[in-house]
């Protein structure tokens, strides 16, 4: 995964945070991969960084969330990286195709957000999650429910997440929407 943790580097290096708190946790991401080698990989017990898409139409007005099976919460599709991924964005790419079903997904460049948070995983560790924006090209792309991952999957208007959910999702699929309608003009 020597790849990997060199595309992050780089990704998270050219990367311009939005607000001081995303710049913080940017350079904490960072620090994380100069101290771990390992830190692309879900055994690195310190916290591996992980990548997540929210999806949207092509509008900005509407995302697909999964009720994870797992959390119970409505989120954005994402997860681990893979040895077989090439970089942050293809393993966020990876993920949503996966967990929505959806062929024909655009990843939007670079990421939108950063969120750092706790999981049971390994006996429990920090998710270094690195999210982006995919566009489904047809706004009404049709889902395919992944039963293992997944108790629930629909499109849900952009300013009505579903509950339960969290707030880093709510800023995240308002982020992607805002993001995609950008790359519309």
């Amino acid at each position: 995964m020597t790849a990997l943790h060199d595309d992050a580097r780089a990704v998270l290096s050219s990367w311009q945070a939005p607000d001081p708190a995303q710049e913080r946790l940017r350079r904490a991401y960072l620090d994380h991969l100069d101290r771990h080698p390992d830190a692309m990989s879900r055994g690195c017990l310190a916290g591996h960084l992980t990548a997540s898409a929210a999806i949207v139409d092509p509008d900005g007005t509407r995302a697909v969330l999964t009720l994870h099976r797992k959390i119970g919460k409505w989120l954005q599709t994402g997860g681990h990286c893979e040895e077989g991924d090439s970089s942050l964005g293809a393993a966020a790419l990876r993920e949503a195709a996966e967990e929505s079903g959806i062929t024909g997904l655009r990843l939007l460049p670079g990421p939108v957000r950063l969120d750092r948070h706790w999981v049971g995983c390994g006996g429990g560790t920090w998710h270094l999650d690195v999210q982006y924006a995919a566009v489904a090209l047809a706004g009404d792309a049709p889902l395919a429910l992944d039963a293992e991952e997944s108790a629930d999957l629909g499109w849900f208007p952009v300013e009505a997440v579903p509950d339960p959910s969290d707030d880093a999702c709510r800023t995240l699929i308002r982020a992607a929407a805002h993001a995609a309608r950008a790359a519309r003009t």
